[in-house]
């Protein structure tokens, strides 16, 4: 069996809590099989300085709409590194242990305990690190000023920026999996049906017709679903073709970046579409990317 998949019978909805691909602002991020890490885009900051890594099980990316990015790394010993811009600490990682899920926002990093509990560093200016009385939480995931939790009973938490109502998630029942993009956030329910509030100016909360959804991931402005057949779905902006992935298939994970949108193959190559003025689509060389 693909060790990608899986196992028969298991359903694939909310499949990747620890997801192989990342996309960030000018950045695109992959995990290999082997434990190892690739990335491609902008390095400015030293965000693609990864090719030291070594028995990495996750990674995650800093999607700034503004740029200024960082690179997230989870280990197989529940150990985080981090590399790239630091100005507010959202680097500072090295004393954390415990962790099994991870997830980069605007100027921070946040992370899922063992224990159901979360942790974060960085910028706090509208309460987006505010998670520490949060509790049996199973998925996390960090828009530029608001970060969500999924607890294990399917309801949905969020702190931070709510100035379009990207945090009134309260409602949410029947939750596998969440995304958050810039203003806006997103739950795929246990049905394969998805839901999305918050800022919809570029049609990104446009939802809710899609069925058999397995995956979503949030960009800045647009928001993109893995269907159960290994199609793609999106919504949103679409300015630099980020959201032109309909053509794709076997397609087993999906990340979105500010601007472009990654898609894992059955296979271990990666696909990308969207703004490419770094470098951040060149992922065609790239192989053996997927779960270790």
């Amino acid at each position: 069996m693909d060790p990608a998949w899986p196992a028969q019978g298991e359903s694939k909805v909310g499949y990747w809590p620890k997801a192989p691909i990342a996309a960030g602002y000018r950045h695109s991020v992959g995990l290999r099989r082997d434990g190892t890490v690739i990335a491609t885009g902008e390095n400015r900051y030293g965000q693609c300085d990864v090719g030291g890594w070594r028995e990495i099980v996750a990674v995650a990316a800093g999607n700034a709409h503004t740029g200024n990015s960082h690179t997230v790394g989870l280990k197989a010993d529940g150990t985080v590194l981090a590399v790239g811009w630091n100005k507010y600490g959202q680097c500072l990682v090295a004393e954390w242990s415990g962790v099994v899920a991870i997830a980069a926002g605007w100027r921070r990093t946040v992370a899922l305990r063992t224990d159901g509990t979360v942790v974060a560093v960085g910028w706090n200016n509208q309460g987006q690190c505010d998670v520490g009385r949060w509790r049996e939480i199973v998925a996390i995931a960090a828009g530029d000023w608001h970060t969500v939790g999924l607890r294990a009973d399917g309801t949905v938490v969020a702190v931070g920026n709510d100035v379009y109502r990207q945090c009134r998630v309260g409602s949410w029942r029947g939750i596998a999996a969440i995304a958050a993009g810039y203003l806006h956030t997103v739950g795929l329910r246990t049905d394969g049906t998805v839901v999305a509030v918050g800022s919809n100016k570029s049609g990104q909360c446009d939802v809710d017709g899609w069925r058999d959804i397995v995956a979503v991931a949030a960009g800045s402005h647009h928001t993109v679903g893995l269907k159960a057949d290994g199609t793609v779905v999106a919504s949103g902006w679409n300015e630099h073709g980020q959201c032109d992935a309909g053509h794709w298939r076997e397609i087993i994970a999906v990340a979105a970046g500010c601007a472009h949108t990654l898609g894992l193959r059955k296979d271990g190559t990666v696909l990308a579409v969207g703004r490419n003025d770094h470098g951040q689509c060149d992922v065609s060389g790239w192989r053996h990317i997927g779960k270790p």
